[in-house]
This record gives C-alpha cells, structure tokens and sequence, in this order.
C-alpha cells in the first residue's frame, strides 16, 4: 500500500504546488507524472536495498531465470522510467514503457501471493488487493501516456 499512498501524495502535493504558482506543475497531467515517478523511486530503490532486495529475488517466479539479475535490470528500468516522467519530452514514451514494464513484473506478486512470501518481514499484498492496486498503477502511466 505504500506505493500507492507515494503516488497520491506525491500526485496531491504537485497538484497543490501547480495551483500555488509554479507553472510546470499547472495541471492534473503533471502532478501525475511527479505522483508516478515519487512512486516508482520508491519502489526502485527497494531493488537494491539491502532489506528488500532478497525479498525481491525470492517473488520471481521460479521458472525464469537468473532472478537477480531480473530484480536488478527491473529496479534500473523503474529508476530511470521515473526521471523520464519528470522531462516533459520524455515521459509519454516513458509512461508507456513503465505501464509495459509493470504488466510484465505482475506474474512475479502473482507468483508471491500465492506462495505466500514475506515482503519487508510482512506478508506480501493478497492478490486482490494487489491485483486493484496493479490496476491503478498502470492506469496511470496510460493516462500519463495517453493524456494531454
């Protein structure tokens, strides 16, 4: 849930700065894109961090291969998708790519979920949940992407 409470904070807190005056932050599309990319630096750092990461490696699912590798290629997308957001040129291309990017990482809370893993010393999202939350996260880059 942290995710998402990154990505309305961050969303909200943009927006607010938008109708205060600064200018590249004047509407709804890039508030999201500050929203999305607040969230993706949090979830990309969790790649590397020291107390995430193996919970990472373990909720990719067994049959690929080289599982941390794809938690470290996956993290390096995440980060760089979300300063792509921030440049006004870049983020609709960007925004596509991370919706693209969080389609193809969903098997692996799928995976998770049904195995049952731990995730920060916590059960990882029920699938649900998690499956309405992947909804909105992807829904926003298309938005993001597709939007004015």
């Amino acid at each position: 849930m942290i995710p998402l409470y990154a990505l309305v904070a961050g969303t909200a807190l943009a927006r607010l700065a938008g109708l205060a005056g600064v200018g590249f932050l004047d509407g709804w599309h890039p508030a999201l894109r500050v929203g999305l990319a607040l969230m993706l630096l949090l979830t990309g750092t969790a790649h590397f961090s020291a107390t995430r990461r193996a919970d990472l490696v373990a909720m990719v699912p067994p049959g690929l291969p080289r599982p941390a590798l794809l938690v470290t290629v996956t993290g390096i997308l995440e980060l760089a998708g979300a300063v792509a957001l921030l440049v006004p040129t870049t983020a609709r291309w960007a925004a596509a790519g991370l919706a693209l990017l969080m389609l193809a990482m969903f098997p692996a809370n799928v995976s998770a979920a049904r195995r049952g893993l731990m995730l920060g010393g916590r059960p990882v999202t029920p699938l649900g949940t998690r499956t309405l939350l992947q909804i909105v996260f992807v829904g926003t880059a298309a938005v993001i992407s597709f939007g004015p």
